[in-house]
This record gives structure tokens, sequence and C-alpha cells, in this order.
């Protein structure tokens, strides 16, 4: 969305919390949401990024929106993510600022310097946030899983077969590994940590956008990041090998996130109707493939 198609209440709004009236945007193009990405200049020389989504007309958006404000109010300062400054919800339009990251999105393919200083952030962010400063109850829950229910639903099970013939044909041992998956933990986890929700500075690193964040083992933010690093090229399974929150794990919990996560994103592929966005039904897809492409190597 395009910051001159919001409403002169809602750009009023924006300024009123802000504390000075905008003079220049720049509306962010690309990403997934239905909703406004804008970079804004304001009156008094500042800057911040400004989301905001309707409810009449990105209803999901929306709730995210309303989401990511409780949990963002509630990240501790050491949690290497932008600091909301404000947010307002008048029942139609919710708006978060937060302040503005002058970085940009990881390389793709990952460049190994880079991915290097995301993996020791991911490690940082896991001490911080365990245990979890946001109460459960405010949460999502976790988006993983689907392989069971594909098991019992034809159709689906012949889009996944399509996708992955392997997957298909072992979905009676990928469901259980799924059905007796242990994702106990008092971790706060991002949820949904992909290279496209994260910016870079010289100096730092910052995870942005928590509206999918759930309390779960340590380790899952890690897997599930590792795992979509093999889009690049990247051996996953070197990178878990090596690293602190996974090294020393029980196999079988890695298993067990992958097999969460890929039926989580194929089955969500596999579901998607033709009004569908191509891209958001792309990228899960590839993701969910990178899962078990790892998976099956492991198994």
């Amino acid at each position: 969305m395009d910051w001159a198609a919001l409403p002169r209440e809602v750009t009023a709004g924006i300024e009123q919390l802000l504390g000075s009236p905008v003079t220049h945007a720049i509306s962010q193009s690309g990403g997934f949401s239905e909703g406004l990405a804008a970079r804004v200049r304001l009156g008094n020389g500042k800057r911040a990024f400004i989301k905001a989504a309707s409810s009449l007309t990105a209803p999901a958006e929306a709730d995210f929106h309303r989401r990511e404000i409780a949990v963002s109010e509630r990240l501790p300062r050491e949690v290497p993510a932008p600091r909301l400054l404000d947010s307002y919800d008048d029942g139609t339009w919710v708006v978060l600022a937060f302040e503005e990251i002058p970085g940009q999105l990881p390389a793709q393919p990952w460049q190994r310097e880079e991915l290097r200083r995301v993996l020791t952030t991911v490690t940082q962010m896991a001490d911080v946030l365990t245990p979890s400063p946001v109460e459960r109850a405010i949460l999502a829950k976790p988006r993983l899983g689907g392989l069971t229910a594909m098991a019992d639903d034809a159709a689906v099970r012949g889009k996944v077969e399509e996708l992955s013939p392997w997957a298909a044909h072992h979905v009676d041992e990928l469901a259980a590994l799924e059905e007796n998956a242990s994702l106990d933990g008092v971790t706060l986890l991002h949820g949904d940590l992909y290279p496209f929700n994260i910016m870079l500075t010289a100096d730092r690193v910052f995870v942005v956008d928590w509206p999918h964040a759930w309390i779960g083992p340590r380790h899952g933010d890690a897997v599930t990041l590792m795992s979509s690093a093999s889009l690049s090229g990247v051996d996953p399974q070197s990178l878990a090998g090596n690293h602190p929150l996974t090294r020393d794990l029980d196999p079988v919990r890695i298993n067990e996130v992958l097999a969460l996560h890929a039926g989580f994103l194929l089955r969500t592929a596999a579901e998607a109707g033709p009004d569908a966005d191509p891209h958001i039904v792309a990228m899960m897809t590839a993701l969910g493939l990178g899962s078990l492409r790892w998976l099956r190597k492991r198994l």
C-alpha cells in the first residue's frame, strides 16, 4: 500500500503520534503484507518506520499488527529488535511507529560473514528471551504442523506429492514425527525467522516483524533459519553441528522441528486457492522443500 492512499485522518493520527508533521514518506514496495510500510521524515528532523493496516480491507494483517504491538511493548531493550515508538488502534486502522533502522536485508544467496553474524544474534536472542518476557495468553499458536492432517486429506496429499514424492510416500513416518514432537520450552521465539525479517547495519543485526512469536524450545528459531539457508546452497547440517543451540541437541529434536516446519508450509501452500498471492505460495513452497531436503538426509 502506498502512503498517498492512506486516509487523511490516519496520516493526521500518525503525525499526532509522532509529535511532528510528516514532510516526506517513502513507501516500501515488495513484501507479503496488504498494509502500509513506509519510512517517514518528520518536520522536527526525526525519522520513523510506519506500519499500518485496515481491519476492513486487510483484517488478518490488522490482527497481526495488534499482536505485534503487544509483543513489541514487552520485548526487553536487549532484544535486537527495532524499538516501538508508539501505536494506535481506532478499531479500523491499526498503526505501529518504530524507530527507523538504516540497514538492509541480508544478501541472498547468503554471504558467509552475514550468516555468521545472524546465527550469533540468534544465540544471544535465545539467552535474553529465556524465560519469555511475554505471557502465552497474548501470543499466537506456533505455525507448525500439517503432515498429520495431510495424511487424511487425499487432495492435499496429492498436491504435496507433486512437490515432493518422497514426502507423500513417507507421510506416515513424517506424521509420527509431528505427533510425537516435543515443543516444551520457556523461550520466546520469533516464529518467522527468515532473511526477509532481518535487517543488517554496519555493526548490528535487527530482527523485525514479531506477530508470530510463540514460546517453545531454545533451538526453534535456529533450526528454521538454518533450513532456509539451504536455499542459498548452504549445508544446514554443518551449521547445526557447530551452533551452540543445536550441536549438543538430541537429533530427534531437530527432526521434529523440521517435520513440523515443512508440514505447515507445504500444507498451507497446497491448500492455497486461486486468489492466494503467488509470491507467498512460492516462498512457502521453497522453504518447506528446503526443510524436507535436510530432514530426508538426516533420516
